[in-house]
């Protein structure tokens, strides 16, 4: 029997779903944004999150559809991010501990330097069409004929740090394209063109009408943290990470014991579930769910991301009577993404923390936290792990 309070430890990153700007958001041009709040606002009756709303969420801002609540079984709080960005990596790293002070590379404004797309095109042997910033659908609609035709690679950005190569799966192949993004990802390693991830985004279809995405072949290239992370920490003490969703990408599989990819938030939640109900562990499963990020937030679609929150708070609802004991839940984010603000970039904003144990009693909100890294610090105290020096956080005290 271990002398763990918790054995399992169930994160679930709602990707982009922010509580509100911080201090220093001038900087980023998003002073006011505030992704939770401007969402309920633009939902006709509010947001209808009857689950998240009993765990509290109407204590961090007045979201319309929300209330105050008694929330014995739930702590609830806003975290703070140290890492200098507002990108996934960031901040899913600081929530593993890690402080990014250099922020990587973006190229939203301009596309990728001539001199880059160059060396790309003769080591990959491919043409380059595109290179600017685009939707992932769009960009297909536009360009899919000429890369089938041509059997060219259509590099695009985003507002976040990376190159993504979209190219058939039967034209190009799989493999051909993964080779190439393995390219992309060497050339990129250079300091003046280091981008966070190199992503391969693969497509069927027989013409712009009918274009679409294969989300699960889907393959990030990212760079690998930059000191070991909560999760090394996890598995160099013999203890399970699970990773579900792109988690494992982010890391570049470093810490990372078990790794499940998703074609979707439903598909995460169903395999999230399945981990809660069939899988006895002691140590972490991570979730990034993505599509309130990539599918409503960057493409500033409120209602879309509403609606998206609500499903997901039935999916929470299922959840949790699998939830045994001696497991703990904490619902959070890693960045903002409001809909409603200017641009279709990330938002730097606070983040929740929704945080349940079936055997809490005296849940209430408490005081904001100085760093995601809070997350990471509560986790290696539960396992009574000494957290190194360089690893950021402090426990949150009230869950012990």
């Amino acid at each position: 029997m271990s002398n763990y309070k918790y054995k399992r430890i169930f994160v679930i990153v709602a990707d982009s779903m922010g509580s509100g700007y911080m201090k220093d958001a001038d900087r980023f041009g998003d002073k006011g944004s505030n992704t939770l709040l401007h969402i309920g606002e633009k939902m006709p009756n509010g947001l209808n999150v009857p689950t998240l709303n009993k765990l509290g969420l109407g204590d961090l801002d007045p979201i319309k559809g929300t209330s105050k609540v008694n929330h014995p079984q739930s702590y609830i709080c806003k975290a703070n991010e140290v890492s200098n960005g507002k990108d996934t990596m960031t901040g899913h790293w600081e929530i593993m501990g890690i402080n990014t002070q250099v922020p990587f590379k973006t190229f939203t404004d301009t596309g990728f330097p001539k001199e880059l797309i160059d060396e790309l095109e003769a080591k990959t042997g491919h043409k380059v069409i595109g290179n600017k910033a685009a939707s992932g659908t769009e960009i297909l609609v536009e360009l899919g004929e000429e890369q089938c035709r041509d059997n060219s690679l259509i590099v695009y950005t985003s507002s976040d740090s990376v190159l993504q190569i979209a190219a058939h799966e039967e034209v190009t192949g799989l493999e051909e394209l993964y080779r190439c993004c393995e390219i992309a990802r060497e050339i990129c390693m250079k300091p003046e063109w280091m981008v966070g991830r190199v992503i391969a985004r693969p497509y069927v279809g027989t013409d712009k009408t009918n274009f679409k995405r294969v989300t699960g072949h889907r393959h990030d290239l990212a760079l690998k943290p930059s000191a070991p992370t909560v999760m090394n920490i996890l598995q160099d003490n013999g203890l399970m990470t699970s990773c579900v969703g792109k988690i494992g990408d982010i890391f570049d599989m470093y810490g990372v014991v078990k790794t499940q990819k998703t074609v979707s938030n439903e598909d995460g939640m169903d395999k999230t579930i399945e981990e809660a109900k069939s899988h006895d562990f002691a140590g972490l499963c991570f979730v990034n769910l993505v599509e309130f990020d990539s599918e409503y937030g960057h493409r500033r679609n409120p209602i879309g991301y509403g609606e998206c929150i609500e499903r997901f708070d039935k999916r929470v609802n299922e959840l949790i009577p699998y939830l045994k004991d001696d497991d703990l839940l904490i619902i959070t984010a890693d960045h903002g993404n409001d809909p409603t603000w200017t641009g279709t970039d990330h938002t730097r904003e606070k983040i929740p923390l929704i945080i349940y144990n079936k055997k809490l009693d005296g849940g209430t909100y408490l005081n904001e936290r100085t760093s995601f890294g809070d997350i990471g610090a509560t986790i290696l105290h539960n396992f009574n792990i000494k957290k190194p020096d360089y690893i950021l956080g402090t426990p949150i005290k009230e869950l012990f």
